[in-house]
């Protein structure tokens, strides 16, 4: 039996969304080795904090790709169950782009969306305790 359009861009999308998950995780690790490594080698704390910050927003960034990926999996969950989608959004496969492009924001929104994908505690957490690591090596 062939799976339908919906469950077939589910599964792709899901593997896709997993992922994201995946790479998040790499992202936070690599600030993990950043601040080590600035620690091990006494290398310029102010630096390093820059660079911290940049691998968080990264992280937020890739955040925001992966919650567009879940809200078009969700649309797909509504439409393979037979209800309405939770978003309002089409449910028709294979119109993630053109439902993201009619909900696109602009170039503030786009920003805004960032900063609360960083402030999420899931993205906040590590990049927040290595910055408060780093400002401790700093004042001492």
């Amino acid at each position: 039996m062939q799976p339908s359009g919906g469950a077939t861009e589910w599964c792709l999308l899901q593997n896709q969304f997993d992922s994201y998950e995946k790479y998040s995780l790499l992202i936070k690790l690599a600030s993990v080795f950043v601040l080590s490594s600035a620690v091990l080698f006494d290398r310029a704390v102010l630096m390093t904090a820059g660079i911290l910050l940049v691998l968080w927003l990264q992280d937020a960034i890739w955040k925001t790709f992966q919650s567009r990926i879940e809200r078009r999996l969700l649309q797909l969950e509504a439409l393979l169950a037979g209800g309405p989608s939770p978003t309002g959004e089409t449910s028709a496969p294979y119109q993630f782009n053109s439902d993201f492009i009619l909900s696109r924001p602009g170039g503030i929104g786009l920003v805004a969306e960032y900063l609360r994908q960083a402030l999420r505690p899931t993205v906040a957490f590590p990049p927040g305790a290595l910055l408060a690591l780093a400002a401790c090596q700093l004042l001492t």
